[in-house]
């Protein structure tokens, strides 16, 4: 199908009239979108169906690999992106925003609902179901039954859940018990995700309550996740939801289109020649995401704390401001690029033995999926969430700061990072070489998320 821009007509698919028709409606952020995409090349894989993708124009590239794969089964229904006056004009994705944008986004994407109803009401052979990024919880009022994609984890899923009736906790500054939560885990309020309002009184309160109401009274949800991460939390949301229409799918970047090798724009052939040269498990990857760009600050402390280390490293910095000079003085042991690298093939060498991250999903997601030990930063968002699940609940990483205007104290990253990597890392490094083997298990036939694929595939099929 061509990737002209056009206006959604009942024309767009061509269809198999024997097959299953499924809308797909990604949330216009590189970590939730791309998820969905590995999701929906694997259910046509699996399922005899064919899929309409609902995009706005600048987002449409994403979807490229997907439509050559699949020509034949998966069509792009273009809407041009709602005006928003808040917004810079021609910003249609959250990588132009930050994640302080996701409010924005979220309400242009909603005004997208009357387009979709007139979509749907006028199509020869209208889906059956939809699937929707958990970001856009109007979608579960369409008129056809709704599964909700979360490209985060069932532990993120939980604790938003938590607070549709206890909204009250907020009140205060007190740190919340998650009293309902398998561990019972507690969380600063400043460490609480970013979707929960800052207090009772928040103007984004009502949203906050209709996402997360209309998510778990969704007909299924869908995670990237996995049974070995989080077993408990895919339990307690299957016992919220009243029912089993609950798949851990994950990780998804292990069975992708592209196996999580996205983009690069970096040297990698100079890199991996580099990575070669380097004993096993000795090299620390870096990177805080696409999203985040550390303070000077930050970045002084990041770098002292390696050059005192004697740790072998890489380091992604984008556009972090990385100190003057500081390359050239660890020249040979480490290197520091500025691009986007291919995160999956470089956490897959065998020369990397630890990952310094902000532990956004997708990162962890493909770390444990590697079998990577993770160094934790959170900074933001479901961040801390993740990094309390990854430290203190399976142990497959280490705390090493956490907060985003957080500066570390050189010194001490100093030493966590040489001791991490080092022998005193070693149970870490080990449980998170094996968390690597069942995650990646889990994918293969007769592992979890593979069952719970062929448990959604049926489970579209009958509708």
């Amino acid at each position: 199908m061509s990737e002209e821009m056009h206006s959604p007509t009942p024309q767009d698919s061509k269809r198999n009239g024997s097959k299953q028709h499924i809308m797909v409606f990604p949330y216009s952020a590189q970590g939730h979108l791309l998820p969905l995409l590995d999701l929906t090349h694997q259910l046509c894989l699996h399922g005899g169906i064919t899929v309409s993708i609902i995009v706005t124009p600048k987002n449409l590239p994403y979807l490229s690999p997907l439509l050559t794969a699949h020509p034949s089964d998966v069509s792009a229904i273009t809407f041009p992106f709602p005006e928003n006056p808040s917004l810079p004009p021609g910003v249609e994705n959250v990588k132009d925003t930050g994640a302080s944008g996701n409010p924005l986004i979220m309400a242009s994407l909603r005004q997208l609902r009357e387009p979709i109803l007139n979509w749907l009401s006028s199509h020869s052979n209208p889906p059956v179901a939809i699937i929707s990024d958990f970001f856009l919880g109007w979608t579960n009022d369409l008129g056809i039954p709704r599964f909700a994609f979360f490209s985060s984890g069932a532990f993120l899923a939980s604790t938003l859940h938590f607070f549709v009736d206890k909204i009250h906790l907020l009140e205060s500054n007190e740190p919340v018990c998650f009293s309902d939560l398998p561990r019972s885990p507690v969380f600063k309020t400043e460490h609480l995700p970013a979707l929960v309002p800052q207090s009772p009184l928040s103007e984004v309160l009502e949203i906050f309550r209709e996402i997360t109401l209309m998510n778990f009274t969704s007909y299924g949800c869908v995670f990237n996740s996995c049974e070995c991460l989080e077993e408990e939390y895919l339990e307690h949301v299957k016992l919220r939801t009243g029912h089993d229409r609950v798949y851990g799918v994950g990780p998804l970047s292990s069975i992708g289109l592209g196996k999580g090798n996205s983009y690069s724009s970096i040297d990698v052939k100079a890199l991996m020649s580099w990575l070669d040269g380097c004993p096993d498990g000795s090299v620390l990857y870096i990177c805080v995401g696409s999203q985040k760009v550390l303070t000077k600050d930050q970045c002084d402390a990041l770098a002292l704390g390696l050059e005192n280390s004697m740790t072998r490293f890489f380091w992604v910095a984008k556009a972090d401001p990385v100190p003057n000079g500081f390359e050239d003085r660890v020249a040979g042991r480490g290197v520091v690029v500025r691009g986007w690298a291919p995160q999956v093939a470089v956490l897959n060498h065998v020369a990397v033995g630890g990952f310094l991250s902000h532990c956004g999903w997708n990162s962890v997601v493909e770390a444990v999926a590697s079998g990577t030990m993770i160094l934790a930063w959170p900074l933001e968002a479901d961040q801390f969430v993740d990094a309390r699940l990854l430290v203190e609940h399976m142990g497959v990483a280490v705390r090493v700061c956490e907060g985003g205007e957080t500066v570390p104290n050189p010194h001490e990253l100093a030493r966590v990072l040489a001791e991490s990597m080092g022998e005193c890392g070693r149970d870490v490094r080990s449980r998170a070489k094996e968390m690597g083997q069942k995650a990646r298990a889990a994918t293969e036939a007769g592992g979890s998320s593979y069952a719970d694929l062929k448990r959604l595939v049926k489970e579209l099929a009958s509708l």
